[in-house]
């Protein structure tokens, strides 16, 4: 499993993009974590899927509320990760209106959450392989903290938890 100083793997995730600009296209366009990550401070959180209760109803929407506050602390983005398609991740982030404060990132075959090792297997409850629900404050690529959950819990991964660690 990743730790604090480790670097983050060097994957692609996907996201959605509304409108064409900056060399994006309208649709998924491909993120390279270690590119987007260079020389910036991120805040970033996982979780098991979008569009699910308690990542709808608390993870999302706290990041989405102190998103200026995490800026103010020295945080250049909020990223959100879950092991969808870029599609879902577009949809739910209009319907959290996410713009401009949080980026929606699809980790769609799960090459992010594997190579990190903070995988969560609900094949039993028919979603398969996702991610853990976490978060971590990364600095030029290199994880600074990182706030595991236990199955089914949100307790450290939620967004005051990491701002008071980027504040630290």
């Amino acid at each position: 499993m990743i730790k604090v100083g480790d670097t983050l793997p060097a994957t692609t995730l996907m996201e959605y993009s509304e409108v064409e600009g900056e060399g994006c296209s309208i649709g998924p366009n491909p993120v390279s974590v270690d590119k987007a990550t260079a020389g910036k401070t991120i805040a970033l959180f996982a979780l098991p899927g979008a569009f699910t209760p308690t990542c709808s109803a608390k993870h999302v929407p706290g990041y989405v509320e102190k998103a200026a506050e995490f800026k103010a602390a020295g945080v250049d983005e909020i990223w959100c990760v879950s092991v969808n398609d870029a599609f879902v991740m577009g949809a739910w982030a209009r319907d959290q209106k996410t713009e401009g404060k949080v980026r929606m990132l699809a980790d769609g075959d799960a090459a992010f959450a594997k190579a990190t090792g903070l995988t969560l297997d609900l094949h039993g409850k028919g979603m398969g392989l996702r991610s853990n629900r976490y978060s971590m404050l990364v600095r030029d690529g290199k994880v600074v903290s990182l706030n595991v959950e236990a199955p089914g819990q949100f307790a450290v991964s939620d967004a005051a938890t990491l701002l008071a660690q980027a504040r630290g």
